[in-house]
């Protein structure tokens, strides 16, 4: 049946993408994968922290199996924003076991309910949503935020892909520097053509 089997292809890509998650974090020093990278501050672990309390909610209060665990409320306008990044007491096997443990709970949620179970997610403009609707939702918004933490670690330390056996070949400091200075010289190209 075509519902079983889109249920089980998006639930197949969304436990991928959780992995590469956290493969970002391998490797890494505690500094390295707190630290802000961006002017807004997005780091690491603070992805990985969001990305725990964004799953919890909608495979959890959004089909009436909340979350069993308290998590920072996203309603709580004191407290938003503090999803995406680690305090100096947290660390990263509670970040990292908590992502595991919403895994196990989202799991649940999606191997227990049909692809067209009903939920509601009263802050999208039409709330009234299925299964469906949050697989891709969470799968997308998984993805992008792996898209984030590829970019992120690229400049850590030049490694990139979705797992270790699918990184980029480790090229040198030289051969970057060419590349670079070939983009950079299209780039300008480009501006003096038009």
């Amino acid at each position: 049946m075509i519902d079983d089997f889109a249920k089980e292809y998006l639930h197949s890509d969304l436990r991928e993408i959780r992995e590469t998650m956290l493969w970002k974090l391998d490797g890494l020093g505690e500094y390295d994968i707190r630290r802000p990278l961006t002017s807004t501050g997005t780091n690491l672990l603070g992805l990985v922290k969001h990305l725990s309390v964004s799953e919890s909610r909608y495979f959890g209060e959004v089909f009436d199996r909340p979350f069993p665990e308290p998590l920072p409320r996203w309603d709580d306008a004191g407290k938003r924003g503090t999803d995406m990044w680690a305090t100096e007491h947290e660390t990263r096997e509670e970040i990292v076991d908590r992502y595991r443990r919403v895994w196990e709970h989202s799991d649940t949620t999606i191997t227990t309910l049909d692809i067209d179970a009903p939920g509601h997610v009263p802050w999208w403009p039409r709330p009234n949503v299925m299964l469906f609707n949050v697989l891709v939702h969470m799968l997308t918004e998984t993805s992008r935020h792996a898209g984030h933490a590829d970019i992120l670690r690229e400049q850590l330390d030049g490694a990139t892909g979705t797992a270790a056996g699918y990184t980029n070949p480790r090229r040198d400091a030289a051969f970057w520097e060419t590349r670079t200075a070939e983009i950079e010289r299209a780039a300008k190209a480009a501006i003096e053509r038009r």
